[in-house]
């Protein structure tokens, strides 16, 4: 996928995007970036961990920013999922990103596959506490790649749109260049204690509403006061697609309401099985928080192209939990990351069907209509200032909120489809 000009500048959705979740305020801005050797850093929590492997100049000039970083092919430990990480989230990578892998199973190594460069366009708003805890990095889209023990990698810059060229790189590369190698490891052990357990099922079967002895007063009330509001679709938990609930910071964050559905792709490629989705899952939610530094998964929900629907960020799939996946939207919004990448392929119709069944409720349940408009105030981003009132389709896409190509050509276009099934489901 590639990103469009916006202000002279390229960038592209990816990582990446459930129950939402915030830390304290005070664990967010005192953590840091976990420690990293030149070589790979094995992570103390199980099942699954990441390696990181710093990049080295592959010319000759081995100055910071050279023009060419990447490492040569060499034997790792078994990962399946794969990204590049930097320093500074505010420093944009120009340039191509390019890995190579060895499939564990055969012995034989891929072609070259490129990993989308996108920068902020997938984060937390700017002067959140998410967004200032010191632990965010720049970061390319994760690309799924199956079970892997090795890799080779090459980092070109190129010149940054808008400038003319005054060297060999005019846009040097950022520096602390990282690979980042993940295995998703085993689902996690479920919980010991039985009352937990029975309350955190795998999966949340679907239903119209909730049952009367359980249903809340305030949101009985608002279920009868909103007929428009669709049935709950069956989701799989974060238990369900195996979360290891260590890795994330605790505590959740709300915010007001849900009033627009961001839709987006992984941008992680298509080479997956619905069967494998979990494992897509606990990798990129991995590659979000210790790779990137993000509190927890930045999606509210993904969807896998069989139409399977996942809880994404921790704090209840029925609140209005503030994720980080759209740039300057993250509030009063909810964001569906569908696993792959469209930019040139359709996506299923049990994907768009999973988007409609899934927004028809969750929009529903705040007296949205998916086929409207609404209005949301920006955090701040590349198309909006911070402040400005913007007026968006209930169901958007990415780019809608941030000039980025996501969710894909494809995916983007079948959006309208997807806005008419939700209200259908509502009984619009």
């Amino acid at each position: 996928m590639r990103g469009f000009l916006a202000s002279s500048t390229g960038v592209t959705c990816a990582a990446a995007l459930a129950l939402p979740l915030a830390p304290p305020a005070a664990a967010a801005t005192s953590s840091t970036p976990p420690a990293t050797s030149p070589t790979a850093r094995s992570e103390a929590h199980a099942p699954g961990g990441t390696q990181s492997l710093r990049l080295a100049p592959l010319a000759r000039d081995r100055a910071p920013g050279t023009a060419e970083q990447g490492l040569r092919r060499q034997d790792v430990r078994q990962f399946s999922l794969v990204g590049v990480v930097w320093d500074s989230p505010a420093t944009e990578l120009h340039g191509r990103v390019e890995v190579r892998t060895r499939a564990t199973a055969t012995g034989t190594w891929s072609g070259w596959q490129e990993l989308e460069t996108h920068n902020a366009d997938h984060a937390a708003d700017p002067g959140t506490p998410e967004s200032a805890s010191g632990r965010i990095r720049g970061a390319t889209a994760p690309l799924w790649v199956g079970e892997s023990d090795g890799v080779e990698v090459r980092v070109r810059a190129s010149d940054a749109p808008g400038t003319a060229r005054s060297g060999p790189a005019a846009a040097p590369l950022p520096t602390g260049l990282r690979l980042e190698l993940v295995d998703p490891g085993e689902a996690a052990p479920p919980p010991t204690n039985r009352a937990r357990s029975e309350a955190e099922p795998s999966v949340l079967p679907a239903r119209t509403a909730l049952p009367a002895r359980t249903a809340r007063p305030a949101r009985a009330a608002r279920q009868r006061a909103e007929p428009h509001a669709g049935a709950r679709p069956a989701i799989t938990t974060r238990r369900g697609w195996g979360a290891d609930e260590k890795l994330r910071e605790k505590g959740f964050v709300y915010t007001k309401k849900v009033k627009t559905a961001f839709v987006h792709h992984s941008a992680t490629g298509n080479n997956y099985r619905c069967s494998q989705a979990p494992s897509v899952i606990r990798s990129i939610y991995r590659y979000h928080v210790n790779s990137t530094g993000w509190r927890d998964l930045g999606y509210n929900f993904l969807v896998d192209k069989c139409g399977n629907i996942y809880e994404g960020r921790a704090g209840g799939v029925s609140k209005p939990v503030l994720g980080a996946h759209t740039l300057g939207f993250n509030a009063n919004s909810m964001g569906i990351a569908v696993l792959g990448t469209y930019s040139s392929k359709k996506p299923s119709s049990a994907a768009l069907k999973a988007i409609a069944r899934l927004t028809a409720w969750k929009v529903g349940l705040y007296g949205m209509n998916p086929r409207g408009k609404t209005y949301l105030k920006s955090g701040g981003g590349n198309l909006y200032r911070k402040g400005r009132k913007v007026r968006l389709n209930v169901i958007s896409g990415h780019r809608d909120g941030f000039a980025t190509n996501c969710p894909g050509k494809q995916l983007y276009a079948k959006l309208g489809t997807a806005r008419s099934k939700a209200a259908a489901y509502q009984g619009r």
